[in-house]
């Protein structure tokens, strides 16, 4: 059973609207009031960022891709930074921890179904079914 485009994207849209809520509620719930955890958006804008400038650049040769392996690369890095921005915020001194734990796992859930989401945008809508340089 294959969805059609237009039902792919609601879902899309649907599963990155329920990770940002996790990470809003991590922020904004009464019993956290702190709002650290809500820099992981900017690890979401910037995941992506080289993996696209990646497939654009590609070539079609056998074998592996310098350039494509190194956008994995640093897009994984993102990818880790954003799962251990909270830990670390959680982890700091016990006197005074930046986040509580709650949200740390509110913001680390928030992580698994962004990312989830973004993937499945990255396999409902392949770059590479266009030909961009037919132009």
């Amino acid at each position: 059973m294959g969805f059609n485009k237009q039902t792919a994207l609601v879902l899309l849209a649907f599963g990155g609207s329920i990770g940002m809520t996790f990470v809003i509620l991590g922020c904004a719930l009464p019993a956290y009031k702190v709002w650290w955890p809500f820099f992981v958006v900017l690890f979401y804008v910037l995941a992506p960022v080289p993996t696209i400038i990646a497939r654009r650049h590609t070539s079609e040769h056998g074998g592996s891709n310098p350039c494509l392996e190194l956008a994995v690369f640093i897009t994984m890095g993102f990818v880790i930074s954003s799962f251990a921005l909270p830990i670390v915020l959680a982890r700091s001194p016990a006197s005074h921890p930046l986040i509580q734990w709650g949200a740390c796992y509110l913001t680390l859930a928030g992580n698994i179904i962004v990312y989830l989401t973004l993937v499945g945008f990255f396999l409902a809508f392949d770059q590479e079914e266009f030909e961009y340089s037919s132009w």
